[in-house]
């Protein structure tokens, strides 16, 4: 449905966005991840229409965007901090982009009574939007989004300003809600929760470019680069030396997957394949802090050389700070980093 191609967006000797081509599918879910500045949200404005391009086009069903103003693009848009008109009820926002159609008084009350219906807020219509919470805001403002039946829904961190239960409870809505729809979404987050609890598939930007992209198992299990590992709060990275199926870095012996690519590399050990037992068995370590994290204990260790290191563990399980362990590594969870 979505096609970039080669876009370039300069904001004088900067590159904001630099040559990113990206396709989106028809009722494909993607989103785009990266840290401030990386150039998410002024890809989303280029589609939008609402920044122009330096280079490249944009194409919507195949049709090149260029030149087309932003109510003619078919595309609907939701933003962090919803943007709802203050003046009018629930009913009069969501009702909003019929009116700007033309469509009869007896369509936009059917298609407002429907979609509030959709997003949890049957009957809201005569509600003030000053009187809703800041949930209820952002179900108004995803309502009036779809209203238009828009081809493409472009969210620019849509959940951003929601604390932490709603937006988890949100952002499985949202995608039962568009896979019901068969919506096409182009959203924009920092939030890598949110991302992949939303998309079907994934785009790590950098400094203006695609550093990364695959579905959200893939970006999870296979982090293309160094970059991306930390990115994603990955810090157990480490230089080392493949030979076979062993690894030898700072840390001691590291068994790897088979097929490995050997020599030189840089080495991944995602938390969960770090294994605490008996100071005499594997590579010494004194536990520096723990840190509690819902369903597990993130625990730092001081091993005797290299850098630190990061532990999962059960709560049951978590040693005391100050403890000596013993630290041993398990394979699936090594990833030799691009």
């Amino acid at each position: 449905m979505l096609a970039l191609e080669d876009v370039t967006v300069r904001f004088g000797s900067r590159a904001a966005v630099d040559a990113v081509s990206l396709d989106v599918a028809d009722h494909e879910i993607v989103c785009v991840l990266g840290p401030s500045g990386s150039g998410k949200s002024t890809l989303l404005r280029v589609v939008a229409g609402l920044q122009p391009v330096d280079a490249g086009r944009v194409l919507l069903d195949g049709a090149d965007l260029a030149g087309v103003p932003v109510h003619r693009r078919g595309v609907g848009l939701m933003f962090q901090d919803h943007q709802l008109f203050p003046q009018r009820d629930v009913g009069g926002n969501v009702a909003f982009g019929l009116r700007m159609r033309g469509a009869s008084r007896k369509e936009q009350a059917s298609r407002v009574a429907e979609l509030l219906d959709l997003v949890g807020l049957p009957g809201a219509e005569r509600r003030a939007v000053a009187a809703l919470s800041g949930g209820e805001q952002q179900r108004v403002a995803l309502a009036r989004a779809l209203a238009p039946r828009p081809r493409l829904l472009m969210l620019d961190e849509p959940l951003g300003q929601l604390d932490r239960g709603l937006r988890e409870r949100l952002v499985v809505e949202l995608r039962q809600l568009f896979g019901r729809l068969g919506t096409t979404v182009l959203a924009v987050t920092h939030d890598q929760g949110e991302a992949f609890a939303l998309a079907d598939r994934v785009v790590v930007m950098r400094d203006g470019r695609i550093a990364q992209s695959g579905t959200p198992r893939e970006v999870w299990q296979r982090p293309a680069s160094e970059f991306v590992a930390r990115f994603l709060g990955f810090d157990n990275v480490v230089g080392a030396s493949v030979s076979g199926e062993v690894a030898d870095t700072a840390w001691g012996k590291v068994p790897v997957p088979a097929g490995t690519a050997q020599g030189r590399v840089r080495l991944l050990v995602r938390p969960a394949g770090v294994r605490l037992g008996d100071p005499a068995d594997g590579t010494r370590c004194t536990v520096e802090a723990r840190t509690f994290r819902g369903h597990h204990v993130a625990v730092r260790l001081r091993p005797e050389s290299g850098p630190t290191l990061e532990a999962d563990c059960a709560l049951r399980d978590a040693p005391e700070e100050g403890a000596v362990v013993g630290v041993t590594f398990t394979p699936d969870e090594v990833v030799v980093l691009g």
